[in-house]
Formats: structure tokens, C-alpha cells, sequence
């Protein structure tokens, strides 16, 4: 009898310890719905209000310039509301605000008289992003301050040219003090080499860069990045950058930009 007595207490005592572990895990289970829920929530109220609430972005951008173009992409990580740390890399060629295209009949390349050099230019940054203002509602522009300094790489490449010679021999020739002469001479000019050439003769000339932009970002969604940037930059170099044969050369390079930007965030 005691031995019956006994077993029916242990079966009823793991019954209940059973029950509970299963109610405790149906409340957990629970409680993970209605926190995943309320974040949704959040998230949702977020957006409709228009606020700019993430952990990281992502963006690239087409700009034109006042002296040539350039592609970037930038990587921010929100630090608060309201700033967000920002890493960034260009790439742009910068152009002589006197370059002259003339073209050649319909067999040759039009061509820059007095162009010497192409120049490039790879920046390597960081900077933050500052939110002046939210969206207000889903349908509403943010508009968010940047500004980021860094590194410049300028790349020069030599500009090569088409011509025919005195001994009337067509050749393809860049400015140097043998054809300087040549290079400049209309008459003998028969259009551009192309592009092709040149990359083998690259040269390279370290400097720095400061740039500021504001950034209206017109997205429907918190999740995605549709923004018009406006913005100023300046370069400088360590020596100075020859791009035309009959323009000084300089070291600063001062420019204004604008740029569609198009990202995610997370």
C-alpha cells in the first residue's frame, strides 16, 4: 500500500513540475511574440513620422561638378539620433575650366587643344552625418548635413594627340619640349589618340581633401536612401598639377557638386 501511495505522489509531482515547465515555456514564447511585435511597432510609427532610425547605411552617388564628375560610396553607422559616423571613397576626374573640344573632320577624334594631362582623383575619407531635420511624415524630405575629410591620391595621365609630322608622318605624340611645338599647332593636329593611351605613364601625387554637403533625402521608406546632395569640396596637393600647356598649374582645386545618392539602411 505505502509503495502504491508513493508512486501516485511522485507521477502527481511530475505531472506538476511538467504543467509548469510547459506554461513557462508557452509564456516565453509569448513574450518573445509581443516584444518582436512592439519593435514592428516602433519600427512602423518610425516611418510614418518620418524619423531616420538605423544601425547602418549604405549609399552611392553620381556627381557632376563645376570642373569635371565623380562616383562615391559611403558607409554610416548611427552613433545617435542625431550623428552618424561616415566612411568614404571617391572617384573623380577633375577638368580645367578652359578646355576647348575642337572637332576634327569625320574620320578623326575631336581633341582638347592644349590638354597635356588627364587627372584623376581617389579619396579616401571619414566624417559624420548630422539630421537637421526628420521627415515629418512618410511623404516628407529629410534634410541632413555632411562633412568629411581625408586622403587624395591625384592621378595624372598624359594626353596624347594625333598629328602629322614635317616629314608628313602621322604619329601619335604627347606635350614634351621635342613636340611642344608640334602639340600646339593647329594645322598639324589630326584629332586625339584615344584613351588607350597613356596608362603606362602614369604619375601620382599625394594631397587632401575637405568636403561639406547638405543631403535632401526624399525616400518614401526608413529602409531605402533617394536623396539630391548640394555641397562644395576643396583638394590640395602636394605640388602642383599640370592639366593645360598654356593655363598655370596649381595645387588647390575648389569645386561645387551635385549628386543623386541612392542606399539601404539597416
Amino acid at each position: 500500500m505505502k509503495k502504491i501511495i508513493l508512486l501516485g505522489c511522485t507521477i502527481f509531482l511530475c505531472f506538476t513540475l511538467f504543467a509548469q515547465d510547459s506554461t513557462t515555456h508557452r509564456d516565453s514564447k509569448a513574450e518573445r511574440r509581443n516584444e518582436k511585435r512592439q519593435r514592428i511597432n516602433i519600427i512602423s510609427r518610425q516611418e510614418e513620422e518620418g524619423v531616420l532610425s538605423y544601425n547602418k547605411q549604405s549609399a552611392f552617388g553620381i556627381e557632376l561638378r563645376t570642373n569635371g564628375y565623380g562616383i562615391f560610396y559611403e558607409h554610416a553607422h548611427m552613433l545617435t539620433p542625431r550623428f552618424s559616423s561616415l566612411y568614404a571613397i571617391e572617384l573623380a576626374e577633375i577638368k580645367d575650366n578652359k578646355e576647348e573640344r575642337i572637332r576634327g573632320d569625320f574620320f578623326s577624334n575631336s581633341y582638347l587643344f592644349g590638354k597635356i594631362n588627364n587627372f584623376y582623383q581617389l579619396n579616401l575619407g571619414y566624417g559624420q552625418q548630422y539630421v537637421f531635420g526628420e521627415k515629418g511624415n512618410k511623404n516628407g524630405v529629410a534634410i541632413t548635413g555632411i562633412y568629411q575629410a581625408g586622403l587624395s591620391l591625384g592621378v595624372l595621365k598624359p594626353y596624347y594627340l594625333q598629328v602629322v609630322d614635317s616629314a608628313n608622318q602621322s604619329r601619335d605624340i604627347k606635350y614634351q619640349s621635342d613636340d611642344s611645338n608640334l602639340f600646339l599647332d593647329p594645322s598639324s593636329i589630326y584629332g586625339s589618340s584615344g584613351l588607350g593611351k597613356g596608362w603606362s605613364e602614369l604619375s601620382f601625387k599625394p594631397g587632401a581633401y575637405a568636403k561639406a554637403a547638405l543631403r535632401f533625402d526624399f525616400g518614401h521608406y526608413n529602409e531605402s536612401l533617394e536623396a539630391l546632395e548640394i555641397g562644395i569640396s576643396v583638394d590640395g596637393y602636394a605640388s602642383k598639377i599640370p592639366i593645360m600647356a598654356l593655363n598655370p598649374a596649381k595645387n588647390f582645386f575648389y569645386q561645387a557638386h551635385i549628386a543623386l545618392v541612392f542606399g539601404r539602411r539597416k
